[in-house]
């Protein structure tokens, strides 16, 4: 399975700026998050289930608001098979 993200909406904040919001799956520590979005602003990362996870979810490198990224991937590190949510805000 390794690791998967999904957009399940996305939504305009106004003045070009928008959110997405989706979901990731994994059974490793850790992968790419495609936001859908061209510059990243913010994200947030919650684990779902029922069962207890040692660590939070955590973003793998620096976000910098007002700089375009080299696409519209976020890495994160995870607990190995703890599946969650993520939701992003930033511009097309």
């Amino acid at each position: 399975m390794a690791f998967t993200s999904t957009i399940e909406y996305r939504i305009s904040l106004g003045d070009g700026r928008w959110m997405t919001q989706g979901t990731f799956t994994t059974d490793t520590t850790g992968g790419d998050i495609e936001t859908g979005l061209r510059n990243v602003e913010s994200i947030t990362l919650q684990h779902k289930g029922g069962s207890t996870v040692a660590d939070k979810p955590s973003v793998n490198e620096t976000i910098e608001p007002h700089t375009v990224k080299d696409g519209e991937k976020v890495t994160i590190v995870v607990t190995s098979g703890a599946d969650g949510y993520w939701r992003a805000t930033g511009w097309f």
